[in-house]
């Protein structure tokens, strides 16, 4: 109950700790599953119920529903960001009216990820769900290598998006081109910022369990090649065109295995064809040229083994949104003379929410309402309280009355306070 006596009714953002080998969809699914019979969330949908009633009687017979799911049998979510089936981590969920915050999680927010990068071999998706498309020598791969190329992928710098992404071509996201065994569209760079990278472990031959993927793509080594070479940062259209033919070679994705980044596209400062920044570092200029060439028994091993010999590393990054972890791994593979891909991935932190402080455990649900109830109330309280603060400290700037000699300068009229109230009211969404 409200001080006022009335159902509190549960809006606003939360997080869930998003387990491996699931959507983001799914788990979303999931979390409705849980609370559209729940008391925690009864008052909410007796609201709905009470103002689509109200709203069917105002209008009579001119009364259409709104299009979408019914809203006085499931409580509303939206994600503020997906993760791939291969990552874990902060999953943001809007609940009820909290749904119109998930802006600021989608397109503004930083991000914090910790990966691991297996190296000397790349895959068609950037990361180890997806199929063999190159295999690269890595004896001369250190951690000192390593350390030094990640020097050129901090601050602003250009990133090419893997093929298997959600972004739209014609209305169709690329991953599904993909899996149709359509040609890869053509990615060009954009921007973004790492703020933070750094390397929090290495790991030598025979020290971890990763692996590559178990499948090789299903094209001539000429057509792996033209693929390589179109997924490098500064690829030409030929090369795209190149790699088109590889793709009519390459089986259809298996439609079970839903291995793209499934971050929506969105209209930012990380749009397709943006200005590159003048200060931007791409890939291409932090690759070693002086890397030894490999021998032939270097060579011959390495097409033969399963990655378990090859070197791994787990860094950490805090970045902008529209950014791929993906596409680092994969273009560090190339700055240290190698190939890489992805083997692990972790959202630690997103906005506000940070694992192992205030993010719901997705265990919580199927252990009943009786657990996850007071958490999700908890959490909910604690992101209004956190808003209602952020707001409190913008109303005494935006408040503020003007000077008397600053109106008299402008010819301002005076107004009233209850005017100069009025005015001074921030917009709210």
């Amino acid at each position: 109950m409200s001080s006022t006596g009335k159902p509190q009714l549960l809006q606003g953002v939360l997080a869930i700790h998003k387990p491996i080998g699931i959507s983001s969809a799914q788990v979303l699914r999931d979390v409705e599953e849980h609370f559209n019979p729940s008391a925690l969330f009864r008052p909410l949908l007796d609201a709905e119920r009470a103002a689509v009633a109200q709203e069917k009687s105002q209008k009579g017979s001119q009364y259409r529903r709104k299009r979408g799911p019914n809203r006085t049998q499931r409580v509303k979510l939206g994600h503020g960001g997906t993760l791939d089936p291969l990552a874990t981590g902060v999953l943001i969920a809007g609940v009820g009216s909290g749904t119109k915050a998930l802006g600021r999680y989608l397109g503004g927010c930083q991000k914090t990820y910790e990966s691991a990068v297996l190296f000397g071999c790349a895959a068609d998706t950037y990361d180890n769900t997806g199929k063999i498309m190159g295999r690269a020598p890595h004896a001369h791969v250190t951690r000192e290598a390593v350390e030094k190329a990640l020097d050129a992928f901090k601050g602003d710098i250009m990133q090419k998006p893997p093929v298997y992404s959600a972004i739209k071509f014609n209305g169709k996201k690329a991953y599904e081109i993909m899996r149709e065994g359509g040609a890869p569209p053509k990615m060009e760079e954009r921007p973004v910022t790492v703020y933070k990278l750094e390397l929090v472990d290495w790991f030598e031959p025979g020290t971890h369990s990763w692996r590559y993927p178990k499948e090789e793509m299903e094209a001539t080594k000429e057509e792996k090649e033209a693929a390589l070479k179109a997924s490098a940062p500064n690829a030409k259209a030929e090369d795209a065109a190149a790699a088109a033919t590889a793709a009519g070679e390459k089986r259809k994705r298996d439609e079970g295995g839903d291995s793209a980044e499934e971050i929506p596209e969105k209209k930012t400062k990380t749009e397709v064809g943006a200005e590159q920044p003048a200060d931007a570092t791409t890939v291409d200029e932090t690759k070693d040229a002086s890397a030894k060439a490999p021998t032939e028994e270097e060579s011959a091993a390495t097409l033969s083994e399963d990655g378990a010999n090859a070197p791994a590393a787990l860094i950490r990054m805090t970045v902008s949104s529209g950014f791929y972890v993906r596409t680092l791994c994969h273009d560090l593979g190339a700055a240290v003379g190698s190939l890489a891909c992805m083997t692990s991935l972790v959202r630690t932190e997103q906005g506000d929410f940070e694992l192992g402080k205030n993010v719901l455990e997705y265990e919580d649900l199927q252990a009943g309402e009786d657990v996850w109830g007071p958490k999700v109330k908890t959490l909910l309280e604690e992101w209004t309280a956190r808003q209602q603060k952020e707001q409190k400290a913008e109303q005494p700037a935006q408040a503020r009355p003007k000077s008397p000699e600053k109106r008299e300068r402008s010819n301002s009229p005076v107004k009233t306070m209850k005017e100069a109230k009025e005015d001074d009211v921030p917009e709210m969404d």
